[in-house]
């Protein structure tokens, strides 16, 4: 059973080592809150960073990584685990928390104010000193593996009565906060992940400064680093870099078409120039 366990949990390593920059003390204190067996919260705007962190982390770590994408349609179930029936018999299977807690891996639920209030609630045994989930349906009561981390993510960008943390559930996590890297680390990081030069990364980089700065003209999110490196890619792929940012950062950031202008125009200011001579192989 201990061999099963071991070779499961193997295939939730993650096998390379994910490309991070760190932007602060991220590491020291995840590790730090990694050993005192405390709950992290990650919080920060979408596109920043903070899935990449964990996968980091998790790699740093040699922890299994188990990682949830919540939504308004996951109930307990999903996270536990449900009887289903194969061939002629039915049988347990567990959910991806379930695993996690067997196995000592990391959990990550993603977005986790998607998830359903109801659901999160199944949390909360785990992330105070019992460490236990409660498996109903079985009238099992089982004891995290000494190596279970449970890691959540959020955007409080995009708080609101109806999708906050309680603080019942708050309250039960030590907290870091991320933000979008500097420029010249941002950049670093563009460069990297989008195959293209520093000089255009740099120029990406610019643009979302003056994007994220107009937040109070309508737009509910600036220009995240995920769509820096999507602009980028197109660009390494042969696309204009004004079709390149319009495809990528103007039309995901907003429909409105005031704003989509007022985008453009920015984009226009950073890549005036722009034309097949300046494309990146």
């Amino acid at each position: 059973m201990e061999e099963t366990l071991v070779e499961e949990a193997n295939g939730y390593r993650i096998a390379r080592q994910p490309f991070y920059l760190p932007t602060g003390d991220e590491f020291r204190l995840f590790q730090a809150a990694c050993n005192a067996r405390l709950p992290v919260m990650l919080k920060g705007p979408t596109g920043c960073g903070k899935t990449r962190f964990v996968e980091y982390m998790a790699h740093r770590l040699n922890r299994p990584l188990i990682t949830v994408s919540c939504h308004e349609d996951l109930f307990a179930s999903d996270l536990i685990g449900r009887y289903l029936l194969k061939g002629d018999e039915t049988v347990w299977v567990d959910g991806p928390l379930t695993r996690a807690v067997r196995l000592g891996a990391i959990c990550y639920l993603d977005e986790v104010v998607e998830a359903r209030k109801d659901t999160t609630v199944v949390i909360h045994p785990l992330t105070d000193d019992r460490r236990v989930l409660h498996i109903d349906r079985k009238g099992e009561m089982l004891q995290a593996h000494p190596n279970f981390l449970m890691v959540i993510s959020f955007n409080p960008g995009y708080q609101s009565i109806l999708k906050d943390l309680k603080q019942s559930t708050r309250q039960r996590f030590v907290s870091l906060e991320f933000g979008y890297p500097d420029p010249e680390t941002e950049a670093r990081i563009v460069a990297h992940e989008g195959g293209v030069d520093q000089q255009t990364a740099m120029r990406l980089v610019s643009l979302a400064g003056k994007i994220r700065g107009i937040r109070d003209h309508g737009l509910t999110e600036g220009a995240s680093t995920r769509l820096l490196i999507y602009a980028a890619k197109l660009v390494h792929n042969q696309t204009p870099e004004r079709e390149a940012c319009r495809t990528a950062i103007s039309l995901p950031l907003t429909d409105d078409r005031r704003l989509q202008e007022t985008l453009d125009d920015l984009i226009d200011d950073f890549f005036a120039g722009d034309g097949p001579e300046n494309n990146n192989a």
